[in-house]
């Protein structure tokens, strides 16, 4: 729609459309009216949908009543209040925050007083009082923050956490006195406060105080957190009622609902997936989550829901027409999804930018025979960016970098109109979906100076709108069809479900939950009306948080925590029904201990400082080396290797066993070394290497070369040119080395489109003489975000 046809129509009534209130509605979200040659034509902006997803699983035991874990009180404090509170400064700005109703219930339960947790519960405690196992638990968990940004900042929070870092946890044991236990109960929550709050006068005399907390302090710190919980959901309602934000909802437990429906969903990405024994196939539950999620949001916010965010934007048809029948108009979802479903390979530029921008930034009409549902997708990349990149950046550089971003969309967005103007003719959507909590403990001071100057340089450009996916939908409804029946089963990760299902402990989870549903099914007089406890154990089973950390792909310092919270919703629903619990509910699904080789977990953004921070290659995959080629033993000289990207670097950490420091000394340079599978490019043999056999992967052509000579302290990075020969080119790649040897290669040295990937072999040499190679077995896979 380049010529808006009203205006003619208005101007002959009022003059200038401009001055009709009639287009000034329209025009709400920001669009201009230009006067080019006699006719007025819409001028409109980029508009950006940001929804923020909220989300905790039930942390509640349906079967003691006890709470395992305090991410809803500690989230509650830092995470969701603040957010809304940032973006009420910028009143031009319009977002959509989507609350989980487990979420919900839960930050109830804390406002009542009816929530206990057992960091709760030791926080509490008289420091006399508390029991070795108290104590022992404290040590271990009371440092669960990302310590650069929550810990490090606070001098006494610091001391008790570099104590268990070089002294050890059993030092700690024996050695902490009773204050020292009082003032880390104290900061593990005070440090959950968000920096939006430390001005208050009782907050500011916490952190000013320091130390010598007593069980009094305890006491008001956990109030002031009851205090910020109890505004949370006012708030939300308040703002919504302005009209600054849209509050969403999610399906009751944040359950996969096309897998609930059936299993064999997850064949329609993955034909060959390795499926549970027993196949899943309870459509008559979708209805269950869905209408739960409505009522109770009408009875916190005192409207019914017109966004529904799938769990993990999880899709398929079948879940399609509930959704509709329960009165939702729109959901979302990944690009990916876009992408299976009209067959478009989302192709971005070296910046990023997607090149199918006509396809993605724009919402859909899905058709289904109980009516229409509109449909919006996330661009990926965006929002990955937000979620685990930004936080490495200098908050300026971050914010500058998104707006440069968008620009760059709606730059693509001009070119594809080819109207010969300089501004969008069409009202184009990009939407911005992720997890609005996690991401910001990694952030400087929570993410408040990135969001400052995000939304800033948003309210100051006349480029760009802020949106709620309602209030965008309500002016311009989708010009795209989708056949309800064609849309793709998957979700925001790969497009597939192999996050949820078809690993082996993750199939026996789902076996384990067929079992149970079975034996409900089996006691028809058991209703939601008259046996609620056992719907609610089942609906809780049903959630996706435990099957994401059931066997590889996932993992936490609380794995355990979360098989046991399974096994106890379920075995609460055997209780509830005057059944025996089976015996393999009173055993873990999986032995939990660290395993030495896995592949990486999420993105990463360590500190190139030689210290090996075990928080900062949390998320890193790890390799361990073993056995001996040659004369050369692995274990004298690397073994471990850890490796990671995020959307600036990739990065590499070798680490020497115990005691030993290999590098320039046994190890005089280092070379890594990748080509690309994918691309059409020169390659070339090794170079500056001798008497390395003559085996793959070292007789393999290879495009790059970064070698870091640690002799003379420097690094040369080479490209493959013609002939077989090496030229050398600038680099921004960094090294340290301290007790381990960290690197970080710039995806920008690389020149890479997203999506490129790269096989990578990692050579030690002596005085130019071949030592040994890293991986031993096959060679690095890695994939630009």
């Amino acid at each position: 729609m380049k010529i808006f046809a009203a205006f003619d129509i208005l101007r002959n009534k009022c003059g200038d459309p401009r001055n009709s209130p009639e287009i000034l509605e329209i025009l709400n979200t920001r669009g201009r009216v230009l006067n080019t040659g006699g006719k007025f034509v819409v001028a409109y902006p980029l508009h950006v949908a940001f929804i923020w997803h909220q989300h905790q699983p039930l942390y509640k035991s349906c079967r003691t009543g006890q709470y395992l874990l305090p991410w809803v009180r500690l989230h509650g404090t830092k995470d969701y209040l603040d957010l809304i509170l940032v973006l009420a400064k910028y009143p031009r700005l319009k977002q959509t925050v989507n609350l989980v109703p487990s979420l919900l219930l839960q930050i109830q339960d804390y406002v009542n007083g009816t929530a206990l947790d057992p960091y709760l519960t030791a926080t509490l405690t008289p420091v006399e009082q508390l029991t070795d196992q108290q104590r022992w638990f404290i040590i271990e968990h009371f440092f669960d923050a990302h310590h650069r940004t929550m810990i490090d900042p606070h001098p006494r929070y610091r001391e008790l956490y570099e104590q268990r870092q070089t002294r050890g946890k059993t030092w700690c044991w024996q050695n902490w006195q009773p204050q020292d236990y009082g003032d880390l109960l104290a900061w593990h929550n005070l440090a959950w406060f968000d920096p939006l709050y430390w001005q208050e006068p009782e907050i500011a005399q916490w952190l000013s105080q320091g130390r010598d907390f007593s069980l009094s302090d305890r006491q008001r710190i956990i109030a002031k957190q009851r205090e910020i919980l109890g505004q949370i959901i006012p708030q939300h309602r308040a703002l919504q009622q302005r009209g600054q934000i849209e509050v969403t909802t999610t399906p009751y437990t944040h359950p996969i609902l096309p897998l609930l429906v059936d299993t064999d969903a997850a064949k329609v990405a993955v034909p060959n997936i390795a499926l549970p024994q027993q196949r899943f196939q309870y459509p008559e539950d979708v209805p269950r989550h869905l209408r739960r999620a409505r009522i109770l949001y009408e009875q916190f916010f005192g409207r019914s829901p017109r966004g529904l965010w799938p769990s993990e934007q999880s899709v398929s048809p079948a879940i399609l027409e509930p959704i509709v029948e329960q009165g939702f108009e729109w959901i979302c979802s990944d690009e990916a999804i876009l992408g299976w479903t009209t067959g478009t390979y989302f192709h971005r530029n070296e910046a990023g930018v997607v090149q199918q921008a006509d396809v993605l930034y724009q919402p859909y009409r899905l058709t289904t025979a109980k009516g229409d549902l509109n449909i919006v997708f996330r661009d990926h990349r965006l929002s990955d960016l937000i979620g685990f990149t930004y936080s490495a950046m200098a908050p300026e550089a971050a914010a500058a970098d998104l707006l440069k971003q968008l620009e760059g969309i709606r730059q693509q967005l001009i070119a594809y109109e080819d109207s010969g103007q300089t501004s969008l003719q069409q009202p184009w959507l990009v939407t911005i979906a992720l997890d609005g909590e996690n991401c910001w403990e990694y952030y400087p001071r929570d993410g408040l100076p990135f969001l400052e100057r995000l939304y800033q340089g948003l309210s100051e450009s006349e480029h760009f709108a802020c949106v709620s996916v309602a209030e965008y939908l309500q002016h311009y409804p989708p010009r795209a069809v989708i056949a309800g029946a064609a849309l793709h089963s998957g979700s925001w990760i790969d497009g597939n479900f192999c996050t949820w299902i078809g690993d082996p402990v993750k199939n026996k989870a789902w076996d384990y939950l067929r079992a149970a549903r079975q034996t409900l099914e089996r006691h028809p007089e058991a209703t939601e009306t008259n046996n609620p406890a056992a719907w609610q154990a089942l609906l809780a089973a049903e959630g996706s948080d435990w099957f994401w950390w059931f066997g590889e792909g996932h993992s936490s310092n609380h794995d355990a925590m979360f098989d046991q919270l399974f096994r106890e919703h379920l075995m609460a629903l055997y209780t509830a029904l005057g059944e025996p619990i089976p015996e393999v509910l009173k055993e873990p699904l999986e032995v939990h201990e660290a395993k030495d080789t896995y592949p990486p977990q999420g993105f990463i953004h360590p500190e190139i400082d030689g210290g090996g921070d075990e928080q900062d290659w949390n998320f890193a995959g790890r390799i361990q080396i073993g056995g001996s080629r040659g004369t050369m033993h692995r274990q004298t000289l690397i073994n471990r290797l850890w490796y990671g990207v995020d959307h600036l670097n990739i990065y590499l950490r070798l680490d020497a066993p115990s005691q030993k420091q290999p590098f320039g000394h046994e190890i005089s340079t280092i070379h890594f070394c990748w080509y690309y599978p994918n691309r059409v490019t020169y390659n070339s043999p090794l170079s500056d290497l001798r008497d390395y056999p003559d085996e793959a992967p070292l007789n393999y052509l290879y495009h790059h070369q970064l070698v870091i000579d640690f002799e003379n302290q420097q690094m040369t990075f080479k490209e493959a040119i013609a002939n077989y020969q090496w030229q050398e080119r600038p680099t921004h790649a960094r090294y340290a080395l301290g007790i381990c040897l960290e690197v970080a290669i710039p995806w920008a040295d690389l020149h890479l489109h997203p999506d490129s990937g790269l096989h990578l072999l990692i050579v030690l040499a002596q005085d130019g003489y071949y030592l040994d190679h890293l991986p031993p077995e096959q060679l690095l896979f890695l994939t630009t975000p």
